[in-house]
C-alpha cells in the first residue's frame, strides 16, 4: 500500500475535469447529417496522462499510440509544460466508411501545470512504443510544500 500524501496538483484538478469534458466533446459533438467541421483547440482529443512521483521526481506519461516521436512537441514555459502534437490517419477517408470510428486523429494539445521553481534543463523526456514518459528531477520534492492560507479580512471593521 501507498503513502497518503497531500496531492501537489490541487490546482489541476479542474483543467483535467475541463480536459475530460473536451475529450467527451470530440467525442459526440458532432450531430448526425451534420456536415464534418475542422476541429480546433476546443474539440482536439486529449491525449490520457499519469502523474506520478517516483521518489524525488515527477513523472509524467502519456499515452500516444499511433503518433510518430516526430509529431510530438515538449515546451516550457512560465511554469507550464505543455505536449502537443498530431497523430495522422493512414486511411483515405474518400475511400473508407466507418462502422465504428473510437481513435481520434489530428491535433492535440496537453498543459501541464508544474510546481513553482522547476527549471528547464531538470526536465528529460524518452518516447518508447507509443508512451511518452516526462520526467522532472526533484519536482515531486518541491511539490510537497503545502500551500499557505490567506485569512480573508472583513472590509466592514
Amino acid at each position: 500500500m501507498g503513502r497518503t500524501r497531500t496531492n501537489p496538483f490541487r490546482g489541476i484538478i479542474d483543467v483535467m475535469s475541463e480536459m475530460a469534458r473536451m475529450r467527451e466533446l470530440g467525442r459526440t459533438g458532432y450531430e448526425p447529417g451534420q456536415e464534418d467541421r475542422q476541429r480546433t483547440h476546443a474539440t482536439a482529443w486529449v491525449p490520457t496522462t499519469d502523474i506520478f512521483a517516483r521518489g524525488g521526481d515527477l513523472v509524467i506519461r502519456v499515452s500516444l499510440a499511433g503518433v510518430s516521436r516526430e509529431d510530438v512537441d515538449i515546451t516550457f514555459s512560465d511554469g507550464v509544460l505543455t505536449v502537443s502534437g498530431e497523430r495522422k490517419s493512414d486511411l483515405d477517408e474518400e475511400q473508407v466508411s466507418f462502422y465504428v470510428r473510437e481513435r481520434y486523429y489530428g491535433a492535440f494539445r496537453r498543459p501541464i501545470s508544474l510546481p513553482a521553481g522547476i527549471d528547464e534543463s531538470s526536465i528529460s523526456a524518452d518516447f518508447e512504443n507509443g508512451l511518452l514518459e516526462i520526467t522532472v528531477r526533484g519536482a515531486a520534492a518541491s511539490a510537497a510544500v503545502e500551500p499557505r492560507r490567506i485569512e480573508i479580512g472583513n472590509r466592514s471593521s
